[in-house]
This record gives structure tokens, C-alpha cells and sequence, in this order.
């Protein structure tokens, strides 16, 4: 893929920038029209006419997100946003996917998630990371052969889990001060962000930060370890003060659902300066897996309610990984939007999901997209008509089962290579609870549907 610089004359990018520069808040319109511009396949129409409405309304939670956006991050982070994450990553990443995928017929994803590392200063429970190998590393050479890799397919999104990827970094900035043109996102505790570091993120322009974070300091400590809620905290105020764009990560779980699916928590990561939250649940992934932490269909539904609520009334971006499939039409993994690599190399379709016939250390990023088990995933996707129900493991677990064995993919877990079996059994019962919660909120959602448009 060709850079946004030769894509995009030196003269509109520039224009966009300026706008930033000089005025953004009274040039909202400008930057929308300038990215409607930039945008020649009309991708994102609907959301741009919806952007248009809320514009004039100061007091609607979009307009007022925007405005924040603008307000609280450094302008140079802003021009590398518009640049990288907008017209690299959202508008031309796609755009390229489709050729590549149709030329190779193989899935071609827009990001990707990979594991600097499986080292961690912190021994949280239910971690999905700690099944495997604790000396396991990609190193930087592996990293940056992905990521040239992946440029030429057209990927320009790469984020970073683990372990606690920021115990790499100085390799991580490395990373990005290289790849300029790219977005990079880390999945991070936040207990080893400091000043220095911040100052670092601000340089390079393109390195964002989701802090994890699983509700109060009782719900925080619960599972990742005493003073860790404080110091995801004071990482926060850090990135603030440095105008630094970054946003929560939470994983909801049974005990917790309550909390952080409420207002009062929503409201502190605004006001902590989040920009967005992403909602993942827990998996009761490896032998040991304590499965009572899985949520029932009633918390499931609440979070379900509660997120499309906070969307429509809170200035915060929201995603939640499984109840949103119904907007990314069903499971976005095994490439189809994004893929995992691991930290011993193994080619995964989804962080939660431990199989792989394929490793970066030993095949090109191409060949890994072709592997069988990703091809399972291309041929199988969606899962379930239902795209509430996404989801290969916790919702449709016999599909996940069934891909496995086709593909003849090994457990990538180095603690326990727990069969496909074991795993899917574990899940059973709860997909089947889930799918009478799921139907009927689906049911409901075509009824209304179907009455917005007078059927």
C-alpha cells in the first residue's frame, strides 16, 4: 500500500492539518467535510450525516466528546490521528483489505494484536495470557518484520498485549518512531507508566495507551493484586496532563458487573480524561479456569442495556468485544477484522482462542492468513445468524470445536494444552442460556426495526 502522502496530495493533508492548528473548534465542519474528501468510497456515509446533525447541538454527548477530543489532546497527536488512524487505518486499511482478500482468498485483517512479551510484574486471576510460555518473546526484529509485513497488505493497526507489553517499551517506541504511519494501541496495567515514559508517547505522536482497569480499587485489587487500582489511577492523570489520548479496558466478570456497568463508573473514567473504554468478558480459558467468574445471561443482557445507554447519553467511545457483533456482523477474528499473534510466534484467529497450525518465526504473515484454522474461520463466519451470539467458543462452542478438528490445530498452550474438547465443554451450558437471552433481544431489535421503516 502506498503512503497516505502518495495516495492524498501533499495539499489536502495539509488542509487538514491546518485546521487542527488553527482553529479546531470552530472548523468541526471543515474537518468532517475534509475527511468526507478524503474518504472517495463514501464508506462511512452514515456516520458522517450523523456527525453533521449533532454538530450544531452543543449539548449532545457527541458533540461534546468531539469538542473534548480537540480540547484535551496536543495538537501533534491530533495531526498523527487524522493521519494515521483516520485515513490510514479506517478509510484505506479496508479498502485494501477487500483487493488483497478477493486476490489471495484468504481473510485479510485491518489490525493486528500481538505479545511483545509474556512477562508481567502482576499475577492477575483469570488471566486469559497465563496459559502460556513465561520465557516467550517476539523479538524486535519479529515485531518489525510483522508490522513491514502487514504494511503491505495494507495493515496500518497494530496493538500490543500480553503479559504486560510496556516492559518492552523502549522496543515499543522504537516501533512506532519507525513505523510513523501507523497507529499503535497497548493493552497496559498502567503500573509502569511514569513521566519519562509520557514524555516519550508525546514525541512519537502514535502510540496510545487502554489502561485495564476492573472497576474500584476493591474490584481492581480483587483480581490483579493490592495498590494496583492507585497506580492504574495515577497512570491516567499522567496521560492527562500530557494531553496524551488513552482510554479504560475492563473485563466484567460475575462479581463485578455491577459496578462498572453503572453510571458512577462511567462518569470517574470520563473525568479521568478516557476517551474510550473497551468491555471484554471473562473466558474461562486453561484447566484450572475458575468458570463461576463467567457472567450469567442476565449480567450479559445488563451490560448489553447499559453500554448502548452510556453511547447515547455519555462523551465516551464504547465498545464492548461480544455484544457488539450485531455492528461488526458477527466474530471479527481469524483475520476478518483482526488476528493475534503470540509471544512464541503462534499465529492465533483471536486472543481467546489458543490453536494454531502456524508460527511468524517460521512462515511470512500471508502464509499464517491462509493456515487452515484461519481458513475454518473464513469459510464458517458468521457463526450464527444471530449476531448477538458471535462468538465460536462462548456462544457457539461446537463451531469452534468443529474448526479445530477439521484444521488439525495445536492448543498453543504451554502450562496446559487443553483440548478443543475441554475448553468447549466448559461453555456448553452457558451458550445455550445465552442464545434464549440473545433471540429475544434480537427478535426485538427486527420488530423495532421493522416499525422505524413501517414494515
Amino acid at each position: 500500500m502506498k503512503s497516505t502522502r502518495q495516495i492524498v496530495s501533499t495539499y489536502v493533508m495539509k488542509q487538514g492539518f491546518n485546521y487542527i492548528e488553527k482553529n479546531p473548534l470552530e472548523n468541526l465542519n471543515n474537518i468532517l467535510n475534509w475527511v468526507r474528501k478524503i474518504d472517495t468510497k463514501d464508506a462511512y456515509k452514515k456516520t458522517y450525516d450523523a456527525l453533521e446533525k449533532v454538530l450544531p447541538d452543543k449539548d449532545n454527548n457527541w458533540n461534546i466528546y468531539i469538542r473534548s477530543l480537540f480540547e484535551d489532546i496536543h495538537p501533534q497527536v491530533l495531526k498523527k490521528f487524522l493521519s494515521n488512524f483516520i485515513v490510514n487505518t479506517l478509510i484505506f486499511s479496508p479498502q485494501r483489505a477487500k483487493v488483497y482478500s478477493e486476490r489471495y482468498n484468504c481473510n485479510i485483517p485491518n489490525v493486528i494484536l500481538m505479545d511483545p512479551t509474556t512477562k508481567c510484574n502482576l499475577k492477575c486471576i483469570g488471566c486469559w495470557a497465563a496459559e502460556y510460555d513465561k520465557s516467550a518473546s517476539l523479538s524486535f526484529d519479529d515485531l518489525d518484520r510483522i508490522i513491514v509485513q502487514g504494511k503491505e497488505l495494507g495493515i496500518y493497526m497494530y496493538i500490543y498485549s500480553g503479559g504486560e507489553p510496556l516492559v518492552r517499551k523502549d522496543d515499543l517506541i522504537k516501533l512506532a518512531e519507525k513505523h510513523n504511519d501507523c497507529t499503535f494501541l497497548a493493552f497496559t496495567n498502567g503500573t509502569l507508566v511514569d513521566e519519562a515514559f509520557a514524555k516519550e508517547l508525546l514525541r512519537v505522536s502514535n502510540f496510545l495507551l487502554a489502561i485495564s482497569i476492573e472497576g474500584y480499587e476493591e474490584e481492581t485489587d480483587m483480581r490483579r493484586g493490592e495498590g494496583t487500582y492507585s497506580k492504574a489511577i495515577k497512570a491516567m492523570d499522567i496521560l492527562k496532563a500530557h494531553k496524551l489520548p488513552f482510554g479504560f479496558s475492563t473485563c466484567y466478570h460475575s462479581f463485578n458487573v455491577d459496578v462498572i456497568g453503572s453510571e458512577k463508573y462511567t462518569d470517574l473514567m470520563i473525568e479521568k480524561g478516557c476517551k474510550f473504554g473497551w468491555y471484554f468478558t471473562y473466558m474461562p480459558l486453561g484447566k484450572d479456569a475458575r468458570t463461576e467468574l463467567m457472567v450469567s445471561p442476565e449480567q450479559r443482557e445488563l451490560m448489553y442495556h447499559k453500554v448502548r445507554e452510556f453511547r447515547a447519553t455519555k462523551p465516551i467511545f464504547l465498545i464492548d468485544f461480544w455484544n457488539d457483533g450485531e455492528y461488526s456482523g458477527g466474530c471479527i477474528a481469524g483475520g476478518r477484522t483482526y488476528m493475534h499473534i503470540n509471544a512464541n510466534g503462534d499465529v492465533e484467529p483471536c486472543a481467546f482462542i489458543h490453536y494454531s497450525n502456524a508460527n511468524i518465526k517460521e512462515v511470512s504473515l500471508l502464509e499464517a492468513l491462509k493456515s487452515p484454522l484461519f481458513m475454518q474461520y473464513k469459510m464458517n463466519q458468521p457463526f450464527n445468524e444471530n449476531h448477538l451470539r458471535p462468538c465460536p467458543l462462548l456462544d457457539n462452542p461446537d463451531k469452534l470445536k468443529q474448526m479445530v478438528h477439521e484444521s488439525g490445530a495445536k492448543s498453543t498452550q504451554f502450562l496446559d494444552e487443553e483440548s478443543v474438547d475441554d475448553l468447549t465443554d466448559k461453555c456448553q451450558d452457558v451458550s445455550r442460556k445465552w442464545a434464549e437471552t440473545a433471540d429475544r433481544l434480537n427478535e426485538k431489535a427486527t420488530a423495532e426495526g421493522r416499525q422505524a421503516v413501517g414494515m
